[in-house]
């Protein structure tokens, strides 16, 4: 369809999935993916500042983390589907990149970009559970955000709905004449409702081990993915090789959060004797500023927890003349 709009007008065109200018595709797909990954990127940069942490530093993630979640998500989908060609290395990596909007799991993104994230904390020598609990959780957003792009796919759908009385959005969605049930909408609600939790937990409790709020996402995501996969439209279930994977993955999310939780608040309980307690001598656990320019200075801001414990910023000169700025 864009190809046939491109021949009518050269300059610019709407259609069913996206847009063009020029030669030029955007697809709606790819605009609700980014907008997510952009206010997730926000919101997180207003955790770190919450949490004693240096906010800028949510830019070097994104740069290294949203890429490798994108590859992630790709590798992923294309692994747990079949499709990839495993002969030939050339066959192999056009059926990765082209179109990546053919297929990508969050599953996939979501390891690929927390991995990443890991790594740039174990370089920067930056507190990667902190910083986790900062980022992590409001992957929930841009996940809520970014299923509007299978609304425009016209993908992610359930069973088929026969009765008219129930053929109404958002409980169900037309797909070629045909009505099924919106489980893309019904996910998009549940994890808004994750992350509502999750950001208000993370953002009012002071005393708690670093890396809960992170744990807490994957036992989240990982239930709503379990009870939604199975319901899904086979079409749309990752089970090459006869496996559902995207449903084997959630359950181990759930795992992962549940153990990594305990892990946690059982070794509070130890050294503090409350499990939601912090760590010993550091009773909020988020005393210490944290930066990634170990130069960085902090000063007061009503927004971190700690900000009265700094000074305030100094005023700034004024270029060209001795006139101080406030």
């Amino acid at each position: 369809m864009a190809e046939n709009l491109l021949a009518s007008n050269p300059m610019f065109g709407v259609y069913d999935k996206g847009f063009y200018i020029f030669t030029l595709d955007i697809r709606f797909y790819a605009i609700a993916i980014m907008s997510g990954m952009v206010l997730a990127a926000a919101l997180s940069s207003l955790l770190m500042k919450r949490r004693n942490m240096a906010p800028d530093f949510i830019f070097l993630l994104f740069v290294v983390c949203i890429p490798s979640a994108v590859v992630g998500a790709r590798l992923f989908s294309c692994l747990t589907d079949g499709s990839l060609s495993y002969m030939k290395f050339g066959a192999w990596l056009k059926d990765m990149i082209v179109p990546p909007w053919q297929g990508l799991s969050i599953t996939g993104g979501v390891i690929f970009g927390v991995g990443a994230g890991f790594v740039v904390c174990l370089i920067k020598k930056v507190d990667f559970l902190r910083a986790a609990d900062c980022v992590v959780p409001t992957i929930l957003i841009a996940q809520a955000i970014g299923r509007w792009g299978n609304y425009f796919n016209g993908e992610v759908y359930g069973s088929l709905i026969t009765d008219p009385a129930q053929q109404w959005f958002p409980w169900a969605v037309e797909v070629g004449g045909k009505y099924y049930h919106a489980f893309f909408f019904y996910e998009m609600v549940l994890n808004l409702i994750g992350f509502a939790l999750l950001f208000t937990f993370t953002w009012y409790r002071k005393r708690k081990p670093n890396g809960i709020s992170m744990f807490l996402y994957f036992v989240w995501y990982g239930t709503v993915r379990t009870i939604m996969e199975p319901l899904r439209n086979s079409a749309f279930i990752l089970d090459g090789g006869g496996v559902m994977w995207s449903e084997l993955f959630a359950i181990l999310m759930i795992g992962f959060g549940i153990c990594g939780s305990m892990i946690l608040m059982i070794k509070n309980f130890l050294r503090e004797g409350a499990f939601l307690g912090s760590r010993k001598g550091d009773p909020c656990g988020i005393t210490e500023y944290l930066s990634a320019d170990r130069d960085e200075k902090p000063y007061y801001s009503k927004i971190n927890m700690m900000g009265a414990n700094y000074p305030e910023r100094p005023p700034k000169e004024k270029k060209g003349g001795g006139e101080e700025d406030t």
